[in-house]
């Protein structure tokens, strides 16, 4: 996947996140977040996203990195830890 297609991704769930600012803290906007994306993603998106999160975290706001481990956990039917 090109770094253009992978801008895009970080934008469209940074852009999640900024529209779900009012659920409240960050746990609850990332908790949001994730089931959106786990909901409406295609599983490709998916991977590409948690591919990414776990090579270039930094690449991540806070609260996108927490979404995307809660994300990761929702798709292995595990709960998520998440230490920034």
């Amino acid at each position: 996947m090109s770094e253009q297609q992978l801008s895009n991704l970080i934008k469209m769930l940074e852009q999640i996140i900024a529209n779900n600012l009012h659920q409240g803290e960050a746990a609850e906007v990332a908790e949001v977040a994730a089931t959106h994306v786990h909901n409406f993603w295609a599983r490709s998106m998916k991977q590409l996203i948690i591919n990414l999160a776990n090579t270039h975290p930094e690449q991540l706001s806070t609260v996108a990195l927490q979404a995307v481990v809660l994300l990761q956990a929702k798709s292995v039917g595990q709960p998520a830890s998440f230490n920034p």
